[in-house]
Formats: C-alpha cells, structure tokens, sequence
C-alpha cells in the first residue's frame, strides 16, 4: 500500500492504492489492469517518476533562510504580512506545515542544517555569542579578539553541503549571516564554499554592520567596511545576483551546477547599544510606508536592562518595522526569482525558504505555542516553502508530512547525485518521495536540548519541559497549540517518550565528540 497526494491549492487529498480486488483473474489480466491504472496515473501528473531526480541535468539549489521569521508570517496566510513572492513559492511549489529545526535559535540551528546532524552530535549545541553587550558592555578591540563570540566555530572535521555537492561540481556561495565562527580557518570558504560576502557573529546593526560596535562584515577571508552605511539585505540581494550572473548565467561561460546560500539576517532584531535601534528591526522607509502608520513610535522603558529611563520603540511600531524588514527580503527574493527565469534556469532549481528558528519581536507564531530561544512548537516549528517543478514537487500544494532540517542535506546529495560522507552518522533522511506524495515521511521522531529545556517529538506525541517544571505531553494530531496537558490521561505513552529522549542522549553523548563545546 503506498499514497498518492493529490494537489489542489489549499491541501493535499490522501488516496491510498490497494492490490488488485479481483485476485481470482489471471495473471496477464492483473498485469494489464495494473499497467492500464499507472499509465492512467502517470498521464495527471500524480504518480511522480522516482528518477525523476537522476535526470542527466543535475539542478541548482537556491538555499534561503530567514532569521527568527515567524510561523504564520506568509501573506498568503491572511496574517497582513506582505510577501508576494513568498507566496509565488507557495502557489508554484509545496509548502510545509509540519517542517521542524533543530534548534530554537541561530547558532546550532545553523550548523545542523548545513550538516545533516544534530548539534550534540556536530558539537554545536549553544551559541556562539557573547553575553556582555546584553547589559550594554562594550568590548575593547583586544577583548573582543580574545572572547568566544571572536574565537569560537564549527569542528573543522565537520562535512557542510558544499563539501558534499563538490564531486558533482557544484559552484557555491554564501551572501548573509555565517555564525559559525570568525577566524580564518572557520570561515565559509574553508569549509566548501567558492564565494562569501556577509557577517560572520549572530547579528549586526542592518546599515553599519557593526556587532555592538564591533565591524562585522567580510569577504571572503578578509574583513571589509567598504559597503557601510548601505542596508545589508540590499547587498546581500546584489551578491546573490552577481554569483548567479557569473556561475551559469548571462556573464558565464561554463554552464557549471550552482548552490546558492543566501542566509538574510532578516527579520532579526538590529544588534546596537542604542535602546531605540536594538529594541525593534531595521527597514528601509519604503517599505514601512506599506504598512499603516502607528500612533505611537516610541516610548520611555522604565525597566530596561542596561539603560533605566530609556527611549524605545513601541511594540506596534516594532511589529511595523518586522514586517517592513519581512517584504524588503521577499522583494530581494523576487528579483532574484526574476532572474533565474529570464535566463531559463527557474524550474531546474530547487529553491528552499525556511527560518532558521520561531520568530521574536513582532513576529506571529500563530497558532503554535511559544517564541524563539523556546521548545514549544513555536520556537522549532517553522515556515518552510520548496519549489521545484523539474523535481515533480506539486504546485499549490499543503504537505503536512513530519520533516526536519536535519533532511536538507541528504536530500540534496541525492537531487544533485552526489555521494553522501561515508564515514559520517547522519540524522536525515532522502525527503522527494514524501514530497511527491509517492510515499509517508521515513522520519518519526525528534529531540531537542537547549540547556535546561527538552523536547521530543514521537509520532504525534510531543514532550516538552520547559525546565522550571512547565512539563507536559500534548497530542500534535489535534493540538498543535500545546494548550492540554495529556501526561496525566496517558502515562504510559509519556513514559514511551521520556524513554526515547533519554535513549537520544545516550547516543548523542556516544557519538564521537566534536568541539568548541565538547569535553574531550
């Protein structure tokens, strides 16, 4: 028995497929009625060719994360969100409801995904940050280059995407926010990538690029100031648009495979020691003017962390400028969207939009539980949105199949036919037959640490303890939310997922120990 999904533009129908009804039958009719039923099948457009993906051409991939997005922030969603080319991905792609990451913040949720392993096993299970500017310190140039956020970064024996998708000679650039580590050996193009343009820490200020003061921008393993003052979305927009010029389109000469990670620090809050900039998102004026004016754009913040009496942005002004921060990078996609079209390389391309976490600020969650930094499904659960029309991913499709980041990548190895490390544990697994409808997710559980606070995720059943006793088990089937605690009614099912979470930890910590936080 195996599913079909079939497409319309707000779900996806389940037909299930049986063996034949009338076994007494012959066999060569069996066989006819058998080849009449695919045929059939195959002329909708329903039952996907499974090589569809080993096709002589291999295709591109165009890789974009947004940063602490919020789960219902689509315009298509009827949020008020302005995302229309967003919503294109959706309409000429699938999107899915059900798409997990592997953290609830920047740093790990990184590293898994470019990885396929889960941060305590690639050793990047907390963030790369320092603490100090929270309170409104400000690192000396000789103490920021001694501290963590400066020195710290991913296991150099740690196997990324580009690594993988080299033998199949891909071309690969990243143009964002990196957070893997600032030193040389650390950087992008150390690890896989051709091409790099972007900052390298957790966040920065949108137009200074400055980390509390600190500059934080580079290319490629040289440290640069030469675009400040210009909103980073806007350049992060024209590098993409120049690697792709240059690696198979109008400007190039070898029509070589590309990957394109364009990781937007967009919508997360500015980085910056002034109260009313770090308190809300930075936007170009343009696209706050598309959204109605507050009544009120600041306000005194009698209790704020570092600076008592301070002036900040007013919570509906911050929701504002989030969102004008959210089109202004779906504007940069569009263009971008353009482009691949007008040089015929759009529906060979498989372009993947997630967050990297649940959304902060004046992000909307809805209905999930939970923000960013959080366990709740509102912290893990994100936006994701695929689109490959060369791939057989259905158009104006709703996948509700339970997916992670954690797939990304032998995902990819396998559209783009390339072999997967052969000496590495990986957590995904090949997600296109799901996708296609031909076949249920091979994935059906998940786990999740962030110091003190757990979650596991086993069929439909999920765990959460929020570490200050804020413990609970919840049927995701019917309450996506996380409102009713079901550990009382159903002991035994709760016993079967605290026994999986504490069976995830022994493995994670038999697994051989990467750094910066591992002891070993």
């Amino acid at each position: 028995m195996f599913r079909v999904f079939v497409n319309t533009p707000c779900r996806v129908h389940r037909t299930v497929l049986r063996r034949p009804a009338f076994p007494n039958l012959c066999f060569d009719v069996q066989t006819r009625l058998l080849l009449i039923a695919c045929v059939a099948l195959i002329s909708q457009g329903l039952l996907a060719s499974s090589g569809r993906a080993e096709s002589s051409e291999r295709p591109n991939v165009l890789l974009i994360v947004s940063d602490d997005q919020g789960y219902n922030d689509l315009g298509l969603l009827g949020n008020g969100i302005l995302t229309p080319n967003l919503d294109r991905i959706a309409n000429e792609g699938t999107r899915l409801t059900q798409f997990y990451v592997a953290w609830p913040a920047c740093t790990p949720s990184r590293a898994s995904l470019l990885t396929g392993r889960y941060p305590q096993r690639n050793g990047i299970y907390d963030m790369i940050r320092n603490e100090a500017p929270d309170y409104g310190y400000r690192y000396t140039p000789e103490e920021y280059a001694v501290s963590f956020e400066c020195i710290g970064g991913m296991d150099e024996r740690e196997k990324m995407i580009p690594e993988v998708l080299k033998p199949g000679n891909y071309v690969s650039g990243i143009f964002g926010k990196w957070d893997l580590g600032t030193l040389r050996r650390y950087l992008p193009t150390s690890r896989g990538f051709d091409d790099f343009y972007g900052f390298t820490n957790t966040g920065i200020d949108y137009f200074t690029h400055e980390r509390y003061g600190v500059p934080s921008m580079v290319r490629n393993l040289e440290p640069t100031t030469a675009d400040k003052g210009i909103y980073c979305t806007d350049l992060f927009y024209r590098e993409a648009a120049r690697f792709l010029h240059q690696n198979g389109g109008e400007e190039s000469e070898e029509k070589q495979p590309f990957f394109l990670y364009l990781p937007f620090n967009a919508p997360h809050n500015s980085s910056s020691l002034d109260p009313l900039i770090r308190s809300s998102v930075q936007a170009p004026q343009a696209f706050k003017d598309m959204y109605p004016a507050v009544e009120s754009e600041t306000r005194i913040a009698t209790k704020h962390r570092y600076a008592p009496g301070a002036k900040v942005t007013t919570p509906a002004a911050r929701q504002r400028d989030y969102r004008a921060a959210v089109t202004c990078m779906d504007d940069a996609i569009g263009k971008l969207l353009e482009q691949l079209e007008q040089e015929g390389r759009l529906d060979n391309t498989i372009i993947l939009f997630f967050s990297d976490n649940g959304g902060s600020g004046g992000a909307d969650n809805s209905p999930l539980r939970g923000r960013k930094a959080q366990v709740w499904e509102g912290g893990i659960r994100v936006p994701c949105l695929i689109r490959w029309p060369a791939g057989g991913i259905p158009a104006g499709a709703v996948n509700d199949a339970f997916l992670t980041s954690l797939d990304i990548l032998p995902s990819l190895a396998s559209a783009c036919q390339t072999p997967l490390p052969a000496d590495t544990k990986l957590d995904g697994y090949d997600w296109w037959a799901t996708l296609r409808g031909e076949q249920p997710s091979p994935r059906t559980e998940m786990f999740w640490k962030r110091r003190n606070l757990q979650a596991a995720r086993v069929g439909n059943w999920k765990w959460t303890d929020m570490g200050t006793g804020n413990e609970g088990l919840y049927d995701l089937s019917k309450d996506p939310g996380e409102r009713k605690d079901l550990s009382k009614q159903h002991p035994n099912v709760l016993k079967k997922v605290k026994g999986r979470y504490q069976d995830w930890l022994t493995e994670m910590a038999e697994s051989e120990p990467r750094g910066p936080f591992r002891d070993f």
